[in-house]
């Protein structure tokens, strides 16, 4: 897909009756950089460099609607097929036990994320697929968003995944999400114990002919079910796990107290010292009332 891009690329460039440096100068990139983009050879281009291209070129889409398809071969080949259902998927159930879900990640927790595991091959590979996931993410803002319904395992909001200021900018927005009307978030406690879906994530997509597939996915494998039997077992499964879940309400509770107890900022008080200043400014001021003249109730005495 990369080589298809450059090709387009050049092919644009040659009708259009400019040099290399000519097209450079108009998106504002060094020749070198057009040429590594036709020969489809060092780093691949950003979505701003498709865009500015396209524009130059003339390309009326073309060289955009190619660029997502670009950057699906930085992917594994097990992911990319259930990439491609999720692109198109009007509804999307899933079940993380490791991590936030993709579609959910901060900028640098999904940084943190990408970099490490066997998929993982060098800085270049990295900033390929973090640029993607960013770029999937914006279909939630689009008038043909998905219903996302999310259920965290408790150990997604415990691990400290890229450090505690990651970590607290990632759960802020997993509260900010939450308040979305097409998108629900629920927590899976500890206590909840074994389930279907033990050590591993789990996805149900319902796309646009009301037909559904489901995705299994490790640390290092993916499984993608077509197969109607097989994914009405796992839509039944994750339907348990969702009964098993926290509710909306206290699923967010449960994320609030986790940011303010395991993540805070170091220069703000936890939760419960707050609680314990509150409580004391009520019993100084009931004091003070009573020093103002606040009468308190009669005492009856031993013979009253």
């Amino acid at each position: 897909m990369a080589a298809l891009f450059g090709s387009q690329v050049r092919r644009l460039r040659t009708a259009a009756g400019l040099t290399q440096a000519q097209l450079g100068a108009r998106t504002h990139v060094v020749s070198t950089r057009i040429t590594q983009v036709e020969r489809s050879s060092g780093a691949k281009p950003t979505l701003e460099l498709a865009r500015a291209l396209d524009a130059a070129l003339g390309a009326d889409g073309l060289l955009i609607d190619l660029w997502p398809h670009v950057y699906r071969e930085s992917f594994p080949d097990w992911s990319r097929t259930f990439m491609a259902y999720s692109a198109q998927a009007t509804a999307i159930r899933e079940y993380t036990a490791h991590v936030v879900p993709g579609l959910l990640q901060t900028k640098e927790y999904a940084r943190a994320v990408l970099g490490v595991g066997m998929s993982h091959r060098d800085e270049e590979h990295l900033e390929e697929r973090l640029a993607a996931r960013l770029e999937r993410q914006k279909r939630l803002c689009t008038p043909d968003r998905p219903e996302l319904l999310v259920i965290l395992d408790e150990a997604v909001l415990r691990k400290r995944i890229g450090g505690d200021e990651v970590m607290r900018h990632q759960l802020d927005r997993l509260l900010t999400a939450a308040t979305e009307p097409h998108l629900t978030v629920q927590v899976l406690p500890f206590d909840a114990g074994a389930h279907d879906a033990l050590g591993g994530s789990l996805t149900v997509l319902t796309l646009p002919n009301a037909s559904e597939v489901a995705y299994l996915e490790g640390s290092d494998f993916g499984r993608l079910f077509e197969e109607t039997d097989d994914v009405r077992r796992l839509a039944v499964s994750y339907d348990r796990l969702r009964a098993a879940a926290l509710p909306p309400r206290r699923s967010l509770h449960m994320i609030r107290s986790v940011l303010e107890e395991d993540y805070r900022d170091p220069n703000l008080p936890s939760r419960s010292a707050r609680r314990r200043l509150a409580q004391e400014q009520l019993q100084q001021s009931g004091g003070r009332q009573l020093r103002r003249g606040g009468r308190r109730s009669p005492r009856r005495g031993a013979g009253a």
